[in-house]
């Protein structure tokens, strides 16, 4: 890679914020393919793990979007990966929140299934003989 950014720097400039102990960050970098592809892995204290990965995972996603679009700024495709990282912790989006069941086809109920204020209880209109 001619020009490479520099992704040490990247890295710790959008991992660090979420750090209770950021001297415990470590990284390790490996250029495959010519250069072409990067693969990064950073490890830190089990405690931050919650604040570095986010609810849902949406803070590992963000910075994986970061490098993700830097490194094809260059040509090259970057893969980043936490130590001891599983799917579930990755926000991979199998997380997702599921309907709460019954109706189904995610339309709201007519009148939000509250009764008007304005209507009286229903008479039955039936024929008096």
């Amino acid at each position: 890679m001619t020009n490479v950014p520099d992704f040490e720097a990247l890295v710790r400039f959008l991992v660090t914020p979420f750090l209770e102990t950021p001297d415990a960050l470590r990284l390790d970098f490996e250029p495959l393919s010519d250069g072409q592809r990067l693969w990064i892995r950073v490890a830190f204290d089990g405690e931050d793990k919650g604040r570095v990965f986010g609810r849902g995972g949406r803070n590992i996603q963000a910075i994986r979007k970061v490098l993700k679009a830097t490194g094809a700024l260059h040509n090259c495709s970057v893969h980043f990966d936490v130590y001891g990282e599983s799917s579930q912790d990755a926000g991979d989006g199998h997380d997702r929140p599921r309907s709460r069941g019954g109706r189904g086809g995610g339309r709201p109920r007519r009148g939000g299934g509250r009764p008007s204020p304005n209507r009286g209880p229903r008479r039955h209109q039936g024929h008096d003989a």
